[in-house]
């Protein structure tokens, strides 16, 4: 819209930044403002409003694109090179982020293809019917090369899968599956799968209860596992409290989940879609459909089965410990672990890459957890009930 002659009131500097820094509901702020008016000329408040949202607009499209990497760029007459371009993420977060790894658990077979293409180096898959981890093995090490170690001296990826979090005698046919599945490692979660996975590579998962460094030392170091998960019972103090009384690079933290909130023994799968009694009858209707439990306040929380028939409830909401993430670097932590429930793929692969983002220093633990709009909190110390 062209510029109007004034009648009255003129744009000055002052109705400008008025109106053109009305960025309430926005990530942005009005910073410098450039004024290249000549002589008394008017715009309608409605331009100037329009003009405004859609500068906002375009700044969130902008935001959102990967970073642009240049190389070889020249400062003064030095070429910059990698390290370099490496250093400012790195001073960022502590660390260096070729040495941060972002580990991910899937829960179904798409959810593995796209941490596949993403290329994470490390998978774990906690599936419903333990059958199916030789076909996931199979696909992950197709895609590697299940011989070939990583380049530069990396280790070779790996795939882990889990046994069922409970374990009763008599259920050892579950773990005899789990182990034909010829995974690269286990994600051990009880004392019965310490011993029946004890010749096997193996990590603990946060059901062993580790809240201090003394279990940790007991778990890690008497049944020789690889790392060991904190509890999800612990808050941030407590956590930092556990790193700094225990070496840091023996844990493995969890960042993103949905939380398991309960487990219990009547299967709601058998009792409302089956006329079957157990898992030898019931059809497994489990592999077919999915059911969520609603709550009083209408939220409705992920149910899932295991080969067992046990079901485990899982909140609604996505967790994410993102704003930690800075400080758990600095006290060493180099192990991140990102949990996937039902998401469908294309959700699996932004948030694998906005984490990458967030280790790079692209961005900080407050704008991930606000983009993908998941629940800021670590642990479930919090509470349930505090709101």
């Amino acid at each position: 819209m062209p510029l109007a002659k004034a009648e009255k009131l003129p744009l000055t500097g002052e109705k400008l930044r008025e109106q053109l820094g009305r960025l309430g509901g926005t990530p942005f702020t009005l910073g410098e403002l450039k004024i290249f008016l000549s002589g008394e000329v008017m715009l309608p408040v409605s331009e100037l409003n329009r003009l405004r949202r859609d500068a906002a607009s375009e700044l969130e499209k902008l935001r959102a694109q990967p970073k642009r990497w240049i190389l070889n760029g020249h400062r003064g007459s030095e070429a910059q090179s990698f390290s370099s371009l490496d250093s400012s993420a790195s001073l960022r977060l502590g660390g260096k982020p070729d040495s941060l790894e972002l580990i991910v658990l899937v829960r179904s077979l798409p959810q593995l293809e796209v941490a596949l293409k993403c290329g994470v180096q490390t998978i774990y898959c906690e599936f419903e019917d333990p059958k199916r981890y030789r076909e996931a093995v199979t696909i992950f090490h197709t895609a590697y090369g299940c011989s070939v170690s990583g380049a530069h001296g990396m280790t070779r990826p790996t795939i882990w899968v889990a046994p069922p979090r409970i374990f009763k005698t008599g259920e050892e046919w579950i773990l005899k599956q789990v182990l034909s599945s010829n995974a690269d490692g286990y994600l051990v979660r009880n004392y019965d799968h310490l011993k029946f996975f004890a010749d096997s590579r193996k990590r603990g998962d946060y059901s062993l209860n580790i809240a201090n460094h003394f279990a940790a030392d007991y778990f890690k170091n008497k049944f020789g596992l690889e790392s060991v998960t904190p509890s999800y019972d612990l808050n941030f103090l407590q956590l930092e409290a556990l790193l700094q009384n225990a070496p840091p690079e023996w844990f493995e933290v969890t960042i993103h989940q949905h939380m398991p909130m309960f487990h219990m023994e009547h299967c709601v799968f058998c009792a409302f879609l089956s006329s079957g009694t157990d898992y030898t009858n019931c059809g497994r209707p489990c592999d077919t459909h999915v059911v969520k439990l609603r709550d009083r306040v209408g939220a409705e929380h992920a149910l899932k089965a295991d080969a067992g028939c046990r079901n485990t409830v899982f909140n609604s909401q996505t967790q994410t410990g993102a704003e930690y993430i800075a400080k758990m670097i600095e006290l060493g932590v180099r192990n991140f672990r990102l949990e996937f429930l039902d998401e469908t793929p294309e959700t699996v692969g932004r948030t694998i890459a906005k984490y990458r983002q967030l280790l790079r220093g692209e961005i900080d633990g407050t704008q991930l957890w606000r983009e993908l709009k998941l629940m800021n909190q670590l642990g479930v110390t919090r509470g349930q009930i505090a709101k």
